[in-house]
């Protein structure tokens, strides 16, 4: 009798855990914790799940992976070490049931146990020095609503209470944009809240805690995220505390501002007016933490947003949330921060299936190195260079014909209701694009593209709010400058488009943050570069940690207070640098052509980060196709039938290939009439490519076996819309739609003509086949 893992668990580990003291209310089973990476049609790759996750005083400690009873204990153990890593656990479990082998990933040593350790046993080896705070902070409950914190979202928290305990107070967590750091602040808040820590200790007072950020859109949105905590939340509002006489609000527990609100400057209600710093009217030990979000903007330098506030309230806690590693242009944020205490990353992101995978398309115009010859008008402005590159446009010159050949290539690509942001080099730049997308759009609607930035004040931000609505479709197009790299959390965003040179990776990293939100049918998001940005700020780094290495125990000096007398601290001011300088204006000569000369896909490969050219990409798939299929039998094989072809499809999309990539092969071979499986054994096996047209032929065998003339037509109908649009809707369960498309009859008269409902499925699926006999 052979035994399966269910076995092994239930006969022999599921005994001996509670031999050892551990209760169902200890164990987690079968615990699946990412949700697999996103594929063709919204499918998911396979998830990560560990058989047991072993938790003790509301901490995870570790985690076992069983084997069936007839493999070696150890079988499971790179699964399951893998898995250790990935959820910060320090000890891991492989067992058949009869030998249990423990491994210890923190000095990566293991052995054979007799028994399983109780759990006190395990908690004393996980934290073989734990404080009172500490262990108080990491029991106290997560808020719990529908959806529990994701697994890195909880070790992100926990991560913040060890430090708290440990007595740090400068932390720092690294998670890319749309994981949720708007999230793990709310649920830090929460233990720290309700477990009543503030500077004083545990269990005396509540605390004190700001939330500060840059932008009110980010204050606004975080609020939300904090409503239950609703009755403890104030918003320092810099033109409120004006109104009455430059008194601060202190009846709350946690206060959420921007940073102009305290340290002073433009009156958002009256912009001819300005605001003194009102940060100082606070006493300095007033709050017990401060959470940075977006901490990377500006910050840490001695000029920055919150560099001053932060000396001021030097004795809190510091909490800085950021969604960029450690690159050139943030390294004062990390100096001052030290190492993060948690990093996730985009790649990482994307493969658990918590964030949209995405494409890039490189488009390059011929004007892109422009030499302005006698036909050329200068409309104003002064020749200052033989040449102007794709950084000098719009920046240095204009020309509405490239304006209009990018709006007019924009709408050639997208799909005409996807929702696009287009980040331009300035606000009339941004102008301009909106007004040749609307010159050569398709649909009528007069809000089909609208320009959000600074200068449309209130009129904009409602533009963003119904972009930001997924039940409505317009706006569909955005263009903006600098507004939009940070604070947009519109999930359906299908496209981004750049326009402009970004000036950091940072800045980029944040642009590509706007499309990796999840949306139901969105399989991945599209970067349309006109400026190179993508060459410029490719990061397969962003997988790692810190370039340069900085000690865990960083806790730089603390400088002595002084005020800041030059009350200039930065605003988002980019936006108009610009518009203020003097630029060249040209008309193009009337016989001058302007047109694209080169479309390059690139893809993200799955396995390793990186972005992809198509030879590339090609030689990659080449070699991760074998994985798939052994030889053009198997093939054929799986592809000509629809329950296994779309298994295949599903384990194509695992390695990158997806609808999408299909075309451009068949495009890379000028075979875009031609069947996918036909470009596969072409690239696998050297096989000729057939057309659709041709294959179609094959199936007219199947349709002759038919004597009813209403059978035959339906089964006509069926190869003219393989012919169109190719095998892809023939799915398994597609044969209901194709009877309603042929609208001649309901499926039940349909079927008569078969013979019957099951005699009608036989003829679909034995059609299909007939197409690939050879």
């Amino acid at each position: 009798m052979s035994y399966s893992e269910s076995d092994t668990r239930a006969n022999y580990i599921d005994p001996q855990l509670k031999n050892n003291g551990w209760n169902d209310i200890n164990i987690i089973r079968e615990h699946s914790f990412t949700d697999g990476r996103i594929g063709l049609g919204g499918k998911r790759g396979k998830q990560k799940f560990a058989d047991y996750v072993l938790t003790y005083k509301g901490v995870k400690l570790a985690i076992i992976e069983a084997k069936k009873k007839d493999l070696e204990p150890t079988e499971g153990l790179e699964q399951v070490k893998e898995y250790g890593k990935i959820l910060n656990l320090r000890f891991v479990y492989s067992s058949n049931g009869k030998r249990t082998y423990e491994f210890d990933l923190k000095i990566g040593k293991g052995d054979y146990i007799d028994n399983y350790p109780t759990p006190e046993e395990l908690y004393k080896k996980v934290f073989s020095e734990i404080n009172h705070t500490k262990e108080t902070l990491l029991q106290e409950p997560f808020y719990l609503s529908e959806r529990k914190p994701r697994y890195y979202q909880e070790i992100a928290i926990n991560k913040i209470m060890e430090s708290i305990g440990d007595g740090k107070n400068r932390i720092l967590l690294t998670l890319a944009t749309g994981t949720g750091k708007t999230v793990i602040a709310f649920q830090t808040v929460y233990k720290l809240f309700n477990a009543r820590w503030s500077k004083d200790g545990i269990g005396v007072r509540r605390p004190r805690i700001l939330f500060l950020a840059d932008r009110n859109i980010l204050v606004d949105q975080a609020m939300n995220t904090f409503n239950p905590l609703e009755k403890d939340i104030i918003k320092i509002n810099g033109t409120e505390i004006k109104k009455r006489g430059g008194k601060v609000p202190t009846n709350a527990n946690i206060f959420f501002a921007i940073y102009q609100a305290l340290a002073g400057g433009v009156d958002e209600e009256n912009p001819d007016e300005t605001l003194e710093a009102y940060y100082n009217r606070y006493d300095r030990d007033f709050f017990d933490a401060i959470i940075i979000d977006e901490c990377h903007r500006g910050g840490a330098r001695e000029d920055g947003n919150w560099a001053e506030i932060l000396r001021y309230f030097d004795s809190a806690v510091h909490i800085g949330l950021t969604a960029t590693p450690k690159r050139n242009d943030n390294v004062d944020t990390y100096k001052y921060f030290g190492n993060p205490v948690y990093e996730y990353s985009l790649k990482t992101g994307i493969d658990d299936g918590f964030l949209t995978p995405f494409k890039i398309k490189r488009i390059k115009l011929n004007i892109d190195e422009l030499v302005l010859n006698s036909g050329d008008k200068v409309v104003s402005g002064e020749i200052k260079k033989e040449v102007y590159y794709t950084k000098d446009m719009e920046k240095e010159i204009i020309i509405d014909e490239r304006s209009d050949l990018i709006a007019q290539t924009i709408l050639q690509q997208i799909n005409k209701m996807d929702k696009t942001i287009i980040f331009c080099v300035d606000q009339s730049h941004a102008l301009r694009i909106r007004d040749s997308i609307n010159k050569y759009k398709e649909v009528k609607d007069p809000d089909y593209c609208v320009r959000v930035t600074s200068n449309e004040g209130e009129i904009g931000r409602k533009y963003l709010e119904r972009f930001q609505d997924n039940d409505k479709d317009i706006p569909v197009i955005l263009t903006s400058s600098q507004m939009l790299t940070t604070g947009v959390d519109a999930l359906n965003v299908r496209n981004i488009v750049l326009v402009r040179n970004i000036g950091s990776i940072v800045e980029y990293k944040q642009i590509v943050g706007r499309g990796t939100r999840l949306f139901d049918g969105k399989d991945y998001f599209t970067i349309y570069d006109f400026v190179g940005a993508t060459n410029d700020f490719s990061d397969e780094l962003w997988d790692g940690g810190p370039e340069e290495d900085l000690s865990d125990e960083i806790e730089p000096k603390k400088e002595e207070y002084k005020p800041n007398t030059k009350k200039d601290f930065p605003t988002d001011t980019k936006e108009n640098d610009f518009e203020k300088k003097e630029k060249l204006v040209v008309k193009l000569a009337p016989n001058r052509e302007v047109k694209v000369i080169d479309i390059e896909t690139r893809y993200l490969d799955p396995t390793t980060g990186k972005h992809l050219n198509s030879n590339d990409f090609l030689k990659r798939i080449i070699g991760d196709l074998p994985s798939i299929y052994q030889d053009e039998h198997q093939l054929r094989m799986l592809w000509s039938n629809p329950e296994t072809r779309e298994e295949l499809l599903h384990n194509l999309a695992n390695i990158g290939l997806d609808s999408e990539q299909f075309e451009d092969l068949k495009k890379m071979f000028e075979a875009e009439k031609s069947d996918i499986f036909d470009i596969l054994a072409h690239i696998s096996f050297n096989s000729d490519i057939k057309f659709r047209a041709e294959r179609s032929q094959y199936g007219e065998e199947t349709v002759e076996k038919y004597q009813s003339l209403k059978a035959k037509e339906f089964l006509e109908f069926l190869l003219g819309l393989y012919v169109k649009n190719g095998i892809l809707e023939f799915r398994k369960d597609g044969l209901a739609s194709k009877i309603a498309l042929f609208n001649q009859g309901q499926p039940r008269e349909i079927a008569e003509t078969f013979g019957g409902m099951q005699e009608l499925k036989n003829a679909y699926y034995e059609l299909q086949k007939s197409l690939y006999v050879k």
